[in-house]
């Protein structure tokens, strides 16, 4: 979906690129925890931190794997983290 018009998108790009190379990483950072944050609430409370783990790195990053792959990070991660 595509809603913002070109000129915010512009005046956003203009606005970031003042800013210095520390304060857009720390932009960065605090964009992604918040959205780790909301994906992290979204999940039930029956899980144990090996599964939010995992889940999380599926909404995240799950888009990029065969389920081949998928299986095998799982099997890993419950055995590391679990």
């Amino acid at each position: 979906m595509e809603d913002t018009s070109d000129s915010i998108k512009k005046f956003f790009n203009e606005t970031m690129m003042k800013k210095s190379p520390v304060e857009r990483f720390l932009i960065g950072i605090d964009m992604f925890e918040t959205a780790r944050s909301i994906v992290l609430s979204s999940f039930s409370k029956d899980m144990t931190s090996a599964e939010r783990f995992y889940h999380l790195f599926l909404r995240f990053y799950g888009h990029e794997f065969s389920d081949l792959q998928k299986a095998q990070i799982k099997k890993r991660m419950l055995a590391e983290f679990g």
